[in-house]
């Protein structure tokens, strides 16, 4: 079963900033600035925490990931916005490690 995750990142160096945005377009959405909305089996979950865990800097950089829930359920509709809306996600799946 897959979940919705919403990550967001605060890196420090615009070098590892780079690196972890082209990483992070490999597993979702960009939905704003270090923020990207992912629909992850429990596999995928942690191949992303290990590519972004070799990717940052434990001391100066943080990644938050938050679980909204099942993507198909509660996961999908828990999101609300103001504004310019995003483009529905594609209900294709792609891991690029």
């Amino acid at each position: 079963m897959r979940n919705r995750y919403l990550v967001s990142y605060d890196i420090s160096d615009p070098k590892r900033l780079a690196r972890v945005f082209r990483k992070m377009r490999g597993f979702g959405e960009a939905v704003q600035y270090s923020v990207f909305l992912c629909s992850l089996s429990p596999q995928e979950r942690v191949i992303l925490l290990a590519a972004l865990s070799e990717l940052i800097n434990h001391k100066e950089d943080r990644v938050m990931i938050v679980d909204l829930g099942p993507a198909g359920g509660r996961g999908q509709e828990c999101m609300e916005f103001l504004g310019r809306s995003i483009p529905a996600p594609e209900a294709r799946v792609a891991v690029i490690v």
